[in-house]
């Protein structure tokens, strides 16, 4: 009789502790608010912060604005947007992807700003994968409406 009690709160206890696991993982998915942001403003708001054009006004003169190190702004998920799944869909994923998506196996302008050393850049390039949800590569033009809707990117 003891045995089967002890042995019966081992298997409560191992099936809470994979509910909370479970639970604590869905908690944890990647969100623009609680992995991204941080990621973003780290990584990326000193060429693309609040000095930094909008797409728009990039667009108008691009090299004027690459020469003074600035892109266009990311500070706030609405601009980020623009470039993930929005009017310039797609954008994002190209300049930070690896290269394992390309023929030629060329990373894009902005991998190596992911961080300091490959194992960084990984880690940083998976998380925002795992937010993005379709890491495409196309450009919005070549996007259908279903692939679109895969690109999820939360913002919370």
């Amino acid at each position: 009789m003891r045995f089967g009690l002890i042995r019966t709160s081992h298997i409560l206890i191992a099936a809470g502790a994979m509910a909370a696991f479970a639970g604590g993982a869905a908690a944890q998915s990647v969100t623009y608010e609680n992995t991204v942001k941080k990621i973003v403003a780290d990584r990326c708001l000193v060429c693309h912060g609040t000095g930094s054009p909008s797409l728009a006004e990039f667009l108008k003169d691009q090299e004027s604005w690459k020469k003074k190190m600035k892109g266009p702004r990311m500070d706030s998920y609405a601009n980020l947007a623009i470039l993930v799944n929005g009017t310039d869909a797609g954008a994002f994923m190209r300049r930070l992807d690896d290269g394992k998506n390309t023929k030629d196996g060329k990373p894009g302008n902005m991998y190596a700003y992911l961080g300091g050393n490959d194992a960084e850049r990984a880690q940083r390039l998976d998380t925002m994968k795992k937010w993005v949800g379709n890491w495409s590569l196309k450009r919005r033009k070549e996007l259908s409406e279903a692939e679109l809707r895969t690109i999820t990117a939360p913002e919370k």
